[in-house]
């Protein structure tokens, strides 16, 4: 499918705008002057550990333990990635960390 140039200046438009919004709509809605809501402050506590479960429940939601290699290199690698944080405490580092080594074992172990 071709976009006339009509379509594309709307296109581009829209995804600027919409950029933009996601940007400052906080600042706009929450400005530096005022206290920042208590639900607000709890959802930026509660937030990043909710989705980091999520994103656990989902990345074993596949896996079976049923059939080989009966769920081996993603425990592994959990405990792996639990082993990293504990020791070095940062989040990115526990991540490609831990992705790196998922990726070996299913790569070249398993």
């Amino acid at each position: 499918m071709r976009l006339t140039v009509e379509q594309e200046i709307i296109t581009v438009a829209m995804v600027i705008l919409g950029t933009l919004l996601t940007r400052f709509l906080p600042f706009i809605i929450f400005p530096a002057n005022k206290p920042t809501p208590k639900y607000i402050q709890y959802l930026g506590k509660v937030l990043p550990f909710a989705v980091i479960g999520m994103l656990v429940v989902y990345c074993l939601k596949g896996v079976s333990i049923v059939a080989a290699p009966y769920g081996l290199p993603e425990s592994i690698s959990i405990v792996g990635i639990i082993i990293l944080h504990k020791w070095k405490k940062n989040m990115l580092l526990s991540i490609g960390g831990g992705t790196i080594f998922y990726m070996i074992l299913i790569q070249y172990v398993f």
